[in-house]
């Protein structure tokens, strides 16, 4: 007898829309565009537009001199050399990879825009010269400079399956490095217990922060065990190349068992504390965002099932798969 081994992020044996899907996404577009209508924090400040939480809407034709535009950062000279960076080859995607432009033109960034066009609104931001100050319960706190990242790092690249918490995917290659070997330089000392992790804020350069509405700047936060597992990654590029502008130059976090939210862009702390710290979504919502946030298909958001999603680009839908299969390496901070 034949058997065949089958990861759990692999393709379904067929490619079929479920058809419960398929059949309940009219009355789920009316029941979102519903509870919108009576939500007191209003469209901005929800977390989710229509444009970009149904799998038909958000598409247009991309400006090719734009995405130029924001993927032309100025990294230090010395940093170049770094790209593209060898592949780790521990990690596959388990599908195919995501086509280059369809992950740049449908992004989330809402310091620049509540649309997932974001690459459009990026023109004035400056993310280099750029620092990162780690800080808090450390021995060793440290400033380091985008120069220092790329030479005190050894960078690689990761092919990571993404998963956002409005069920569309990506799979994408990131460069960088584990952020647990820059929160082992800076030494934690015994009562850490949180990472905290903030982002840029400079309304001058960002229009989606005159929004006042919004928590600025954005916050994220993990457990100490979560930040030092080997999948979290402060990635500096993507694609073989620095990370363009609406991916979060020049610094993101990327946790591909959780949803995306979780992986701050633009960092410019990072904070060691003994108290979970409070962070963007769930202070905004917390009845949606949870700190946890982890990929969990049983788990229905509010407003929408978790149990299936779709690629960027091709809009082939999969199961959604716990922890985004990523269990063999997390699974046990949970258990």
């Amino acid at each position: 007898m034949n058997f065949i081994s089958r990861k759990p992020f692999d393709p379904s044996l067929h490619k079929l829309t479920d058809e419960s899907v398929y059949r309940n996404r009219g009355l789920q577009r009316r029941e979102f565009l519903a509870e919108m209508g009576r939500s007191s924090l209003g469209l901005g400040a929800a977390g989710l537009l229509l444009g970009g939480s149904l799998p038909g809407c958000g598409q247009h034709k991309p400006d090719e001199q734009k995405l130029k535009a924001a993927a032309q950062v100025d990294i230090p000279k010395a940093a170049q050399s770094h790209y593209p960076a060898k592949r780790n080859p521990a990690f596959e995607y388990g599908r195919d990879e995501t086509d280059q432009q369809a992950a740049a033109i449908y992004t989330n960034f809402y310091e620049f825009s509540t649309s997932k066009q974001t690459y459009l609104y990026v023109d004035d931001f400056k993310p280099t010269p750029w620092e990162v100050t780690v800080d808090g319960l450390c021995a060793k706190p440290t400033t380091f400079s985008l120069d220092d990242l790329h030479a005190k790092f050894d960078l690689e690249e990761r092919a990571y399956r993404h998963r956002c918490v409005e069920t569309w995917a990506m799979c994408v290659p990131w460069t960088g490095f584990p952020l647990a070997k820059l929160i082992e330089m800076v030494e934690p000392t015994a009562e850490a217990q949180f990472v905290k992790f903030d982002s840029f804020e400079r309304p001058t350069e960002a229009p989606g922060m005159a929004d006042s509405s919004f928590p600025w700047p954005y916050s994220e936060g993990l457990t100490l065990a979560e930040a030092t597992n080997e999948l979290a990654f402060l990635a500096t590029g993507i694609y073989g190349e620095p990370l363009p502008k609406q991916h979060g130059a020049p610094v993101r976090l990327v946790l591909p068992w959780k949803y995306g939210f979780k992986s701050s862009k633009s960092i410019v702390r990072i904070t060691l504390t003994g108290k979970k710290p409070g962070t963007f979504w769930n202070i905004v919502n917390p009845r949606e965002y949870g700190f946890e946030a982890n990929v969990e298909p049983a788990v229905a958001h509010p407003r929408w099932s978790q149990s299936s999603e779709w690629m960027l680009g091709t809009r082939e839908r999969h199961p959604t798969v716990k922890f985004n299969g990523y269990g063999e390496y997390v699974a046990k901070m949970y258990s």
